[in-house]
């Protein structure tokens, strides 16, 4: 039973914070809530890993202003005990230019006391890397237009 109430909290968060509540999504976290995301912090800063509400909150902050029309699918969900697995695609608009950017991010939630109190992700930052500077990084890296690795 308990497992079938931590994945509705998951869908919960979700839908409050991609629906640009950062105080509500923060409301379902405990205060010393840790995050990490593997990325490469010199392109998204933002990410990366961080500790509290107040990291999370700048954190948040940060995604909402650079983008809108925040949205996710989420076709996988599994809970077991007080964790949480989800595959997500996550849908953002650039505000600067009103491109959609859109990745498959891998989620582990772990709760504590009804709250979520760690946030794992795991994503493809190549791809996503690509879609936010809107360039070709293969080619970048390997100067060959048509790169086969």
């Amino acid at each position: 039973m308990g497992e079938n109430l931590n994945r509705q909290r998951v869908l919960n968060f979700l839908d409050v914070y991609y629906a640009g509540g950062i105080e509500g999504a923060l409301d379902r976290c405990t205060d010393d809530i840790a995050f990490m995301a593997n990325a490469p912090i010199d392109i998204l800063p933002h990410l990366g890993r961080h500790r509290g509400k107040a990291a999370l909150r700048q954190m948040w902050t940060t995604i909402h202003k650079r983008y809108s029309d925040m949205r996710y699918e989420a076709p996988i969900l599994v809970a077991e005990g007080d964790r949480v697995a989800a595959q997500l695609r996550v849908f953002l608009r650039k505000r600067g230019n009103g491109r959609m950017v859109q990745f498959d991010v891998a989620v582990f939630y772990t709760f504590r006391d009804g709250r979520i109190c760690e946030v794992r992700e795991v994503i493809d930052t190549f791809d996503l890397v690509q879609q936010v500077l809107e360039r070709d990084v293969a080619t970048l890296l390997t100067g060959k237009r048509d790169a086969v690795i």
